[in-house]
């Protein structure tokens, strides 16, 4: 695997490395001693399946809160999506920034996305298809989210949002 530092402290794209013969290629996509040898969390609680009808449908911008606070690693494994993360630490050097890249069915990259962050994404195509690995299980009263389109992270979404749950669409707006 191929692990590429975004801008956001602790937050990585990850790119399988092909291996590639007459029959296709075959490339892994989950090593805990990579994960660790990294210095990142290699735990894995849960893991996850979004499908989504619709292009122009948001999934965002989420997270736990502590002691349920989780790592996910996410990929597209049909369709396309524009995946972004808000870092969400005080005292971070990052703190509030965001950071965007866009998975899909081909590229076959992956957002890994530390404690602390908001997630959320965009289907850039219809029937698309999202897969999660979490480090730590799903807890109601735990969940919290921002909104995706709050001005202090003034994140550009390269769509128009045609589809969100109601909750995404009323968090209320954070205070810088």
């Amino acid at each position: 695997m191929i692990f590429r530092a975004t801008p956001l402290a602790g937050a990585f794209v990850i790119e399988p490395e092909r291996f590639a013969d007459e029959r296709g290629f075959f490339a892994r996509t989950f090593c805990a001693r990579e994960f660790e040898e990294k210095g990142l969390d290699p735990r894995v609680a849960q893991a996850n399946l979004s499908f989504n009808e619709r292009r122009g449908t948001l999934r965002g911008m989420h997270y736990q809160r502590p002691p349920f606070a989780e790592v996910k690693l996410v990929r597209c494994t049909r369709g396309a999506i524009h995946d972004v993360i808000i870092d969400l630490r005080p005292g971070s050097p990052t703190f509030h920034g965001h950071f965007a890249v866009r998975l899909d069915s081909e590229n076959r990259k992956m957002l890994y996305i530390p404690e602390g962050f908001a997630h959320g994404f965009l289907t850039l195509e219809d029937s698309t298809e999202v897969a999660y690995q979490m480090s730590a299980p799903y807890s109601p009263e735990h969940g919290a989210g921002v909104r995706y389109d709050d001005p202090a992270f003034g994140i550009v979404w390269p769509e128009p949002v045609r589809v969100i749950a109601e909750r995404d669409r009323t968090y209320p707006d954070v205070s810088r």
